[in-house]
């Protein structure tokens, strides 16, 4: 069977075109990029001794929404 052209020029010495060398820390995050429809996790770190009695992230999220309920409803205009 015959070479490719790419076989042929091929060289084991090659380096990168100096064009393909990126400098990653150059790098910025591409803001278009959403998550792809995945929800965004958001992270609290809690204290070790409420961590102890909310052992699953189902069991935060349930008291938080009840504590959310007994909150009076905000107007238009008040912020948090």
């Amino acid at each position: 069977m015959s070479k490719t052209p790419f076989e042929e020029s091929h060289d084991s010495d090659d380096e990168l075109l100096a064009e393909y060398n990126f400098d990653y820390q150059k790098a910025k995050p591409n803001r278009f990029a959403g998550g792809g429809g995945r929800q965004l996790l958001k992270v609290v770190v809690l204290d070790e001794d409420v961590a102890q009695v909310f052992t699953t992230p189902e069991s935060v999220n349930q008291v938080l929404r009840a504590l959310i309920e007994t909150m009076p409803q905000a107007t238009k205009g008040d912020t948090a």
